[in-house]
């Protein structure tokens, strides 16, 4: 790393099996992310912290983990970033139950190195699953960077990286403002809606308070919610419920049922009860998908709200 110096740093001992930038994946939106990039085994992420704006630098190198902290948010960047980085995900019983199916035994092996970021900041998820809501991924893309490039303010560090939007500038923004993005006006006003209230969001003291919170918000349920906090919180158990394909992996993964509905990917869920985000997320990572019928659908998932 070259150019500005960081403000903050600090060296961190991940376990032996640890995998960056398996864990840190989630914190991008595509390789071209305007707030995030992936250089080889460094994730530079830039965000609104709580004491100022600020960019992370997450380094692996020999069996170590460097967190450089640039810009005046650097000094909780730093502090944070074993959580952002996924160190501090508590996988306690996991093990006990992915052993009672044989495919969740063996992703589990396949991907041991796998933690679950935390970031500790709500809006910059919300930014994005609003936008991903009942929508393509290429979609969803297109009006998350659109909108990070309009409100655009330049991230501290040697990195060309965008800060995500100030919420108090996307509330005061007019429904139009997001139309030549792709967004109509629900996902647009939603997000203002949520926008309006982000420091109450950001007060939440977990999960828990986070997600009753979200669901107070007119255009936020379920679906939304579980992609918010199980990033914010790092939250293992949380299931997006209203997904278009997630069931139907879940359903293929552990039954061999080609198609299920959010009930049967629940019950099949169950007997995981506190990681069953934890078992969708290694099937993403494992890249397993239920067959498709009929004409091709995006890989992408299709979110009610």
């Amino acid at each position: 790393m070259t150019g500005t110096a960081p403000t903050a740093s600090r060296t961190l001992r991940p376990p032996p099996d640890y995998r960056l930038v398996a864990s840190i994946r989630p914190l991008t939106f595509s390789p071209y992310d305007p707030c995030a990039r992936i250089t080889g085994d460094t994730l530079w992420w830039a965000a609104r912290t709580p004491i100022g704006p600020a960019a992370l630098a997450l380094q692996s190198s020999g069996g170590e983990l460097r967190a450089d902290g640039y810009g005046p948010g650097a000094g909780w960047m730093v502090e944070h970033a074993d959580a952002i980085a996924g160190l501090r995900d508590d996988l306690t019983g996991f093990a006990d139950l992915a052993r009672s199916h044989p495919v969740v035994a063996r992703l589990a092996a396949q991907h041991a190195g796998l933690r679950l970021p935390a970031t500790g900041l709500i809006f910059p998820r919300v930014l994005r699953a609003v936008f991903e809501q009942k929508v393509t991924g290429k979609e969803a893309y297109r009006a998350y960077a659109a909108t990070v490039r309009h409100f655009a303010e330049p991230a501290p560090g040697p990195v060309s990286l965008l800060l995500p939007p100030e919420p108090a500038a996307v509330a005061a923004a007019p429904y139009w403002v997001f139309h030549p993005f792709g967004v109509e006006q629900r996902r647009a006003e939603t997000l203002r809606r949520a926008a309006a209230v982000a420091d109450r969001l950001e007060r939440s003291a977990d999960s828990s308070t986070a997600t009753r919170a979200l669901l107070t918000i007119n255009g936020i349920g379920p679906w939304t919610a579980a992609e918010v906090v199980r990033v914010a919180y790092g939250d293992a158990d949380a299931v997006s419920v209203g997904d278009y394909h997630v069931p139907n992996t879940v359903a293929w993964a552990l039954a061999g049922e080609a198609r299920a509905d959010d009930a049967r990917m629940l019950e099949l869920l169950e007997p995981f009860r506190g990681h069953r985000g934890r078992v969708c997320r290694l099937l993403e990572a494992a890249g397993i998908h239920a067959p498709r019928f009929g004409p091709r659908m995006p890989i992408r998932s299709f979110a009610r709200y």
